[in-house]
């Protein structure tokens, strides 16, 4: 699963690297998101935008929120089928900036956190569906899900789950709904072995109230 990460590359540079029309977020940047908090997507209306979400799919035709920052994740393996993800698969698609992700490695007696970051430090785009739900009082909110896969033969040292990471060569097909959905199902792999990395980090990591560049370092303050 992918239950915390990183979004901290200032939007102006993001704006550039993946070809931005428009930047429509204020999210701020965080060492730290936790499920709930509010975050930078990458959408296709009336142009490529860059827009702000909740990080927890709320499907629109749910009755009230509870729950719904619960559905983080939406497995690769059937998000054709679940209710909750399979019409946002088909029509709502989008792009969850990131500069790494957290996990936690099991040990036995405890649970070590680990980073896993492009081995050349850019910003990528995680592969992730969206919804709008209307509140009693006629709110709308934007929320997402990030999708995940089994993990590569390195990471399931760690885990036995990773996020999907699009390819730059694929996002453009990722975005584009008039695809048909056996073109896009191919892009829900784990990144390659050779593309990641991962490490270490400080503990204080597990309180999502820490939120600084410190807990990305190497070893932190384990």
């Amino acid at each position: 699963m992918c239950g915390r990460f990183a979004q901290f590359t200032p939007l102006s540079e993001l704006m550039e690297e993946f070809e931005i029309d428009q930047n429509l977020s204020n999210a701020e940047p965080s060492y730290n998101i936790s499920p709930g908090q509010e975050i930078s997507v990458i959408v296709i209306d009336n142009g490529k935008k860059i827009v702000r979400m909740k990080w927890g799919l709320i499907p629109s035709w749910s009755k009230d929120m509870l729950g719904a920052y619960k559905m983080i994740n939406a497995r690769a393996e059937t998000i054709t089928e679940k209710p909750s993800f399979r019409t946002s698969f088909k029509k709502r698609r989008c792009l969850i900036l990131a500069d790494g992700f957290y996990e936690w490695r099991n040990t036995g007696n405890e649970k070590i956190p680990v980073f896993v970051k492009l081995k050349n430090g850019e910003p990528f785009a995680l592969a992730g569906v969206y919804d709008f739900w209307k509140s009693p009082q006629g709110n709308i909110i934007g929320s997402c899900a990030i999708i995940t896969t089994e993990a590569n033969d390195v990471f399931k040292s760690v885990h036995n789950r990773m996020p999907v990471a699009i390819k730059k060569s694929d996002q453009k097909l990722w975005l584009d709904f008039t695809q048909d959905e056996q073109m896009i199902l191919p892009f829900l792999a784990p990144p390659s072995v050779d593309d990641v990395e991962f490490y270490e980090v400080s503990r204080d990591v597990n309180s999502p109230k820490n939120n600084n560049a410190d807990l990305i370092k190497p070893g932190g303050n384990n």
